[in-house]
């Protein structure tokens, strides 16, 4: 079945996966999805996660293996969301790059050097396309 907007499916199959309290989450691969999950990896957001080749036909698949908080058994994603659209996109400067949380949450971008989170996207003075954010 075709997707009409990949990114939004990506982050509601991890949001409903938290509700029902899964461990893993099998989302369809994409080169954006993977990156958006190495960045989601590497700010801690997620436990680990693992490329499955399928073949010739399909890109494969995504096994993302959730994050929990220890004590009280909650999500350490509270909240995903998508800020750019199919029907409108967001884009800003560098220097109007959001940050989310006063800096405790990620904004992730998508520029003209890659896919990368706000403070990234600061550090290089590079604007883009807004994402998505977590937290």
């Amino acid at each position: 079945m075709a997707v009409s907007d990949p990114i939004a499916d990506y982050l509601t199959r991890i949001r409903n996966a938290q509700q029902a309290g899964h461990r893993i989450v099998d989302i369809p691969a994409s080169k954006l999805k993977k990156s958006i999950t190495e960045i989601l990896y590497n700010q801690g957001f997620i436990h680990k996660y693992k490329f499955e080749e399928e073949g010739f036909h399909g890109q494969g698949t995504i096994r993302i293996a959730l994050k929990y908080d220890p004590r009280t058994k909650q999500p350490v994603i509270r909240k995903l969301g998508r800020i750019s659209t199919c029907g409108l996109r967001k884009y800003s400067k560098a220097a109007d790059l959001p940050r989310i949380i006063n800096g405790l949450g990620v904004a992730i971008i998508s520029t003209s050097k890659g896919v990368m989170t706000d403070k990234q996207a600061r550090t290089e003075h590079v604007g883009g396309e807004v994402l998505c954010y977590v937290y």
